[in-house]
Formats: C-alpha cells, sequence, structure tokens
C-alpha cells in the first residue's frame, strides 16, 4: 500500500529534512512541497492526497485554520515549535504532532501510526460495513459509518445515526457490542460510541453532535488508549 503524501512548511530548512525523511520511507509517495499552504490547494482539491505533513506556525495563515478550511482534507500530521496544540489536534483529528526540531524516529512513530490507520481501514472497507437489528417486526439494515452512538437501557437500544429519530431495537449493549468492529468503543456502562464522530472532550464527558456522553471511571483507560493514544484495538 502507497500512501501519497505532502508537505507544507514556510521554512526552508525544515521542507527539506522532511523530503529527506519521507523519501526514506518505502510506503510513502511524496507529490510535493510547499512553502505556501495556499499552493497545496490545487493538489488537495483532487483528492489524491491521503497524508499531509503540516507546520502550524506560518506567517499567513496557521496550519490549523488552513486545515480547518478544507472541506474533504486528508489525514494530517501536524508540524510545531510548540507543545500546546495536543487538544486542537485531537478536535481536527490530527494522526499525531511533532515537534521541531523533529528527530528521524519520532518522525517515524507518526508516520507508522498512520500507516496502521491506513492499512485498518483498507482491511475494513473489504468487510461487512453494515449490522443488522430488528426494530419494529422488521429487520434493518444499519451502516456503520452512520451510527453516532447506541445507548443502552435494560432490554432495549436506540441507536443514534444521521436520522433525527433513533432506532429502537430489543438487545443489549453487551451483544451489539460483540457485533461492531474496531472504531466503536464502550465508554460508559449505558454507551457505546462511535471513535469518527467524537468532536471533543473534557471533564469526563465526549461530544457527539450536540450530546454530552460520559466515561465511566471503569472506562478511562480503554478511551484514552483508544482515543487519545490511538491505540485501537
Amino acid at each position: 500500500m502507497k500512501i501519497n503524501c505532502i508537505v507544507i512548511d514556510d521554512e526552508p530548512l525544515a521542507l527539506e529534512l522532511m523530503e529527506t525523511y519521507v523519501r526514506r520511507v518505502p510506503y510513502l509517495e511524496l507529490k510535493g512541497l510547499f512553502h505556501k499552504p495556499f499552493n497545496a490547494l490545487e493538489i488537495l482539491h483532487t483528492g489524491t492526497i491521503h497524508l499531509m505533513y503540516l507546520d502550524i506556525n506560518m506567517p499567513d495563515i496557521t496550519g490549523v485554520d488552513f486545515l480547518k478550511g478544507i472541506t474533504s482534507p486528508p489525514k494530517v500530521i501536524f508540524i510545531t515549535a510548540y507543545d500546546n496544540y495536543a487538544v486542537q489536534g485531537f478536535e481536527l483529528n490530527a494522526v499525531d504532532y511533532l515537534l521541531k526540531p523533529v528527530p528521524f524516529n519520532r518522525f517515524m512513530i507518526a508516520t507508522d501510526r498512520a500507516y496502521e490507520l491506513f492499512s485498518k481501514k483498507e482491511t475494513e472497507t473489504s468487510i461487512q460495513d453494515y449490522i443488522l437489528v430488528k426494530a419494529e417486526h422488521h429487520t434493518i439494515k444499519i451502516k456503520l459509518n452512520a451510527i453516532y452512538y447506541i445507548e443502552g437501557y435494560k432490554d432495549y437500544l436506540k441507536i443514534y445515526t444521521d436520522d433525527t429519530t433513533p432506532i429502537l431495537t430489543i438487545t443489549t449493549l453487551k451483544a451489539i457490542e460483540e457485533l461492531l468492529p474496531t472504531g466503536f468503543i464502550r465508554i460508559h456502562r449505558s454507551y457505546i460510541v462511535s471513535i469518527d464522530k467524537i468532536t471533543s472532550f473534557r471533564n469526563s464527558k465526549v461530544r457527539i453532535k450536540d450530546k454530552y456522553i460520559p466515561i465511566g471511571d471503569s472506562y478511562n483507560d480503554i478511551f484514552y488508549q483508544s482515543v487519545v493514544h490511538g491505540k485501537i484495538k
């Protein structure tokens, strides 16, 4: 599997270093080096770029604001001289962020993390991408990527999707948890959530759409391993 990538950094030496690193990795295909972020828009709009190494501190626009302005951005690894961007990186679903000067071993940790994400996505797209549940005497097919979160009660569940009305089904959280693939985690005795649908978290709660969902004390470790550190099992 080849990962098409670009590097955006206004510092010539940093850009040169990243080029050297990228060309040393067999599964990376370098498609462009850019001193100015806006010069990268044309290639980004083609939809052929999988990964972007993006500097945060640039004179015309920050990397964070630049990424927010892209409609369908690729995966991103931020590069910065500061260490206070972790929360913003998480909110923008960044794979990782690298501190300058970037050592090669740290570059490889971030890059391998991106490779694992692409590998898992490639594997999962080749398997069933939906579940079947019974609701109101019908069997309903629900696309996995449409599920935001699942709320469990004693004998039934509410599955919240793109639709405004949740799907009600008689089963247990444990039973449906066994049907769900990587990308869904149980964060509370009453909730399973889609990691991709989390927009932010704070004070032991995650936000999905306009809903704040509690993280149970006994689920803290799995949440931080899966969501914060990206070690999804």
